[in-house]
């Protein structure tokens, strides 16, 4: 079977999968977070090349908006003032990233390429699994995912009197694993509450942006530690 004809029954599977609402909710969920993530990469290009480094008022800028995103619900009628607060945090969070980006360009520019076609794979495949998937086979990850992040938090806490080189490890990578699964509960979550009636398709573009830059932020701390332990392994070698 050729690509086209592959991907012509993919969209006809599709097609008779979701009702027209949910695909068009979709469909601008997904230009959203795609407009979101635009504006994040703006800011981190911005503060790499030295041309705009906010420090500590994006990161206020960051919390500012998710909050005014949180009391200023969705009504009907203010989508685009709810979007430009989305877009706005996502340029945040972007300028947010710029001081671990540099650190990486640093260590290996490469790094940041396959972090990102990394990023890219995981969000492409748990997205297409969500969609592909029995209806809602994947809501029941939702507390467990919780939970987990709940006990990582308390972990992060005593942690910083503990300063455990295992547990930090521990955490960056099961903290890889929940995000990723959370890209099944969130797509499936997102379908569920559309055939609901929730059509507020901002908050789920926030939802599965956090997923993706969660895994994009761990990804390159793993890359990265990789990446010294093969050169002072290469060292000792010398």
């Amino acid at each position: 079977m050729s690509l086209d004809s592959r991907f012509t029954q993919f969209v006809h599977h599709l097609n008779n999968k979701f009702e027209p609402e949910v695909r068009y909710h979709l469909a601008r969920v997904y230009s959203c977070l795609t407009a979101t993530t635009i504006l994040a990469t703006v800011g981190a290009v911005l503060h790499i090349s030295g041309y705009l480094e906010c420090g500590l008022i994006t990161a206020l800028g960051s919390l500012a908006f998710i909050i005014a995103l949180h009391f200023i619900r969705d009504d009907g009628k203010n989508f685009y003032t709810r979007l430009g607060l989305l877009l706005g945090f996502g340029f945040c969070s972007g300028q947010t990233l710029g001081p671990l980006l540099q650190f990486v360009i640093a260590v290996n520019p490469q790094i940041v390429i396959n972090a990102l076609v990394g990023t890219c794979i995981v969000f492409l495949s748990f997205s297409l699994s969500a969609l592909l998937a029995e209806r809602g086979k994947f809501l029941f990850l939702g507390g467990i995912l919780v939970s987990i992040l709940s006990t990582m938090a308390l972990l992060s806490l005593f942690n910083m009197f503990l300063n455990s080189y295992t547990l930090n490890q521990a955490q960056l990578y099961v903290g890889l694993g929940v995000m990723s699964a959370f890209i099944l509960y969130d797509t499936q979550a997102i379908i569920e509450k559309r055939r609901m009636g929730n059509t507020d398709c901002v908050q789920h573009s926030l939802d599965l942006f956090f997923d993706l830059i969660s895994i994009f932020r761990r990804l390159l701390v793993i890359l990265t530690q990789k990446e010294e332990r093969d050169r002072r392994n290469k060292r000792k070698s010398n």
